[in-house]
């Protein structure tokens, strides 16, 4: 047999027996280590079953490693999360006088965007530029997810304008820039305008509308998708089933179940998680409870997803039972598990339980508490009526307290009649967002509330010199698997005349049943 038969083989190996008894044959034939093509292949093949050790023993052997084995080993460093290595590798590169080739500039990349080290890659960009290896769209695509990912997106702009040929990896890398740094405007410009788009291209801009709180559209664009042919892949249909849950679409969150065990897909973990996670913001706890009980390789997510779904559902016993069940399991909790434990003491009114994890956080898992850890606890004191506490525990924040805090304080100061920190948390939440006319109102009914009409008078005023307007409401409604959205007084809807028709039909006959019933009870 030989190199180019072993080749062939070896990257087509896919256990560990196969590599084992490719990388003898090539030592007995002594193709190993000399035939550096080989090796690398067998570098790589060993890398792909994970056993990285015997990757490296394999690379030590090279009597004289070249570019190809060199780049072999830099993508050998980042397959172990150790980008300083690969760095390390690239640098001796270019300092023993040998020529980079496209791949070594792409493992350079990669890694400085690890790193998240700018002035790395913008270094690295030089080299491309001195070497002249601008021209292999491989590399432009590195540079573009480079500077994308590191908050450069002008710089993915001008890389991505400059490339002479695209395929499509630079456009939905160029996709992905523009998701990444939240400018979902030039995303779908970007899109409108792709003569030919791909699943990976379809799968950018459904999770792009999801992460930016589009769901509605995310929805519109998997239909238009599915209508042009192309197969969901597990991205797509988590991303999906997220904003089926964002939505509460339960029927079409059903059809994408069964739409994913007709395509036979594997299940992985992370689309047990979205399954989870869209049963139970959707209502269907029971569904939800099942998928999870089904569950044998449950991370994390898994778990935190559950106790999420008791936990907006007033399961606040059964959470704190589903987060006992992880412990005991060896799982350890991470952040946004506490949050979802703290949500379910909030929502169920558990005092204790709640500052008991909210202790445990701290001090057993070392967790330094974000704001949204903050705000459950605040938001669950205030519901208790332990005012005094949440005053104290905001002055022991030490970070900025932003508007959802003091608004849970403001609702809570409402409700149990504190009328100075309602005025101190208005006060607060105006100072942050003075377009918020849901702060004006609530303080003017507490002001009317309480005869003081000079100061609901004041709110008023102060409405209308700042030309606010109360938000109008929105609905959804889900029918035959498409979400419709509502909103009040919306005058641009095409069905406004038969809706206004349907509507004051249920209030006449509502009128009619209401005058029935009080005759009834006169009678």
């Amino acid at each position: 047999m030989n190199g180019s038969n072993f080749q062939h083989f070896i990257k087509k190996c896919g256990n560990l027996k196969h590599a084992q008894q490719l990388h003898a044959q090539a030592i007995f034939q002594a193709l190993h280590p000399y035939h550096q093509p080989l090796t690398c292949q067998i570098l790589n093949a060993y890398a792909r079953i994970g056993r990285t050790t015997d990757a490296y023993k394999v690379f030590d052997q090279i009597p004289k490693p070249d570019i190809v084995s060199l780049t072999s080993l830099i993508s050998l460093h980042l397959q172990c999360n150790q980008p300083h290595k690969a760095v390390s590798v690239f640098s001796n590169i270019i300092s023993s006088g040998i020529q980079p080739d496209g791949f070594a500039v792409v493992g350079a990349l990669f890694a400085s965007t690890r790193l998240c080290h700018l002035e790395l890659g913008r270094e690295v960009h030089a080299l491309i530029y001195r070497h002249k290896l601008d021209s292999e769209s491989v590399v432009s695509n590195a540079l573009i997810d480079m500077y994308s990912k590191t908050g450069k997106i002008r710089s993915a702009e001008s890389v991505f304008a400059g490339m002479i040929t695209r395929d499509a990896v630079s456009w939905s890398s160029m996709l992905n820039g523009y998701a990444k740094c939240s400018d979902l405007g030039s995303a779908v410009k970007l899109f409108d305008g792709m003569r030919s788009r791909d699943t990976v291209s379809w799968t950018v801009m459904i999770t792009a509308h999801v992460q930016q709180k589009q769901p509605i559209t995310a929805l519109k664009l998997f239909r238009e998708m599915n209508l042009e042919g192309h197969q969901p892949t597990s991205i797509t249909i988590v991303g999906v089933l997220s904003a089926c849950a964002d939505v509460g679409a339960l029927d079409l969150g059903r059809t994408i179940h069964g739409y994913v065990f007709k395509l036979d897909t594997s299940f992985d973990v992370t689309l047990y998680n979205a399954l989870i996670d869209m049963y139970s913001k959707s209502g269907n706890l029971k569904m939800a409870e099942d998928i999870f009980n089904g569950i044998t390789n449950k991370d994390v997510y898994t778990w935190t997803s559950m106790i999420s779904g008791f936990a907006v559902h007033g399961g606040a016993k059964r959470a704190i039972e589903v987060f006992s069940d992880m412990l005991n399991s060896g799982i350890s909790p991470n952040k946004i598990t506490f949050l979802a434990i703290l949500l379910a003491c909030s929502h169920g009114g558990m005092v204790d339980e709640g500052r008991k994890m909210f202790d445990e956080m701290r001090t057993v898992y070392n967790y330094k508490p974000q704001v949204e850890h903050f705000g459950c606890m605040i938001d669950l004191l205030g519901r208790a009526g332990l005012l005094r506490e949440a005053e104290l525990l905001i002055q022991d924040m030490g970070m900025d307290v932003d508007c959802v805090i003091w608004r849970s304080i403001l609702s809570a100061s409402l409700i149990h009649g504190n009328v100075e920190l309602a005025e101190l948390a208005g006060k607060k939440i105006r100072e942050r967002e003075p377009d918020d006319d849901g702060v004006y109102v609530l303080l003017w009914n507490m002001y009317a509330s309480s005869n003081r009409w000079k100061e609901a008078l004041e709110m008023r005023r102060k409405m209308k010199e700042m030309k606010l307007l109360k938000r109008p409401g929105c609905s959804w409604i889900e029918v035959d698997g498409i979400v419709r959205e509502f909103l009040v007084d919306d005058k641009m809807n095409i069905c406004e005349g038969e809706i206004d028709l349907v509507l004051e039909e249920m209030s006449r006959h509502l009128r009619t049943c209401s005058s029935v019933l009080y005759s009834e009870e006169d009678a």
